[in-house]
């Protein structure tokens, strides 16, 4: 019996994949005395450390910095991509938004991009790639600029800093039923195309990271807006326009050169 009357028990149904040729399944476990101020990681902390009691193997589950900002802890709760809070991450998510007896489903994200490593981890590696293949930006080698000597419009900043903000978590993906990944690629795009310091490599950046995109398999965007939905910092589709717009420009440009 609980010493707190406030705490209360859950059933989670979590899926179980030993590894990504292993067909997987969903497994429930009760988890009782939990505290509403818990987090959802912190839950599932708990339940892992009574599965390696029971000497069970416990559940693969990625987690880092847990305050929002590193974006490992991607899982769809109850089939909401990062749970049912609005633009937060699953770390942020606490076990006051349950009650006593609720069933809890917890899965790994589902999208062919992203396989399964086990259990709820899955390879996002796909994302690295896009991001290698956006290559550098040009910089003067030697002592460093004074601070403002690179001059930049307040509306341009602005603008890149909020696309900047992306965590690379891959809840856009996640959400998307087509499985895209154009928020994402179009927020890295954006950061660097409205800045002076990106536009050397501009139009080639675009054509690669595009490139690189759809090599992944990740889908193409047919306006759902669920990524914009879901996205813990807010990034907004009109990103997605930019990269578009970069794409269809690099692209004139490349082929008037030939």
């Amino acid at each position: 019996m609980s010493e707190d009357k406030n705490n209360f028990s859950v059933t989670i149904r979590v899926w179980r994949q030993n590894s990504p040729e292993d067909e997987g399944r969903m497994v429930a476990y009760k988890v009782e005395d939990v505290s509403p101020d818990m987090s959802f990681l912190e839950m599932l902390d708990v339940l892992n450390e009574n599965l390696i009691k029971k000497g069970e193997t416990p559940i693969t589950v990625e987690s880092d910095c847990r305050e929002g900002i590193c974006g490992c802890c991607g899982l769809v709760v109850n089939g909401d991509v990062h749970g049912p809070d609005k633009h937060s991450t699953v770390c942020q998510l606490h076990m006051r938004r349950f009650k006593d007896g609720d069933v809890i489903t917890v899965e790994p994200w589902r999208v062919g991009s992203f396989p399964v490593i086990r259990d709820l981890a899955v390879n996002r590696t796909a994302l690295d790639r896009i991001i290698q293949a956006g290559g550098y930006i040009s910089a003067r080698t030697g002592s460093s600029p004074d601070a403002n000597i690179t001059l930049v419009k307040q509306n341009d900043a602005e603008e890149a800093m909020d696309s900047a903000a992306c965590i690379g978590c891959g809840a856009c993906v996640a959400a998307c039923p087509n499985g895209a990944a154009m928020l994402f690629v179009g927020a890295k795009i954006s950061h660097m195309a409205l800045l002076p310091q990106g536009k050397t490599e501009r139009m080639e950046r675009a054509l690669n990271m595009i490139e690189a995109m759809d090599k992944e398999g990740f889908g193409n965007c047919s306006n759902e807006y669920e990524c914009e939905a879901v996205c813990p910092k807010e990034i907004k589709v009109s990103n997605i326009a930019r990269m578009n717009r970069e794409f269809l420009l690099a692209n004139f440009f490349s082929k008037e050169g030939k």
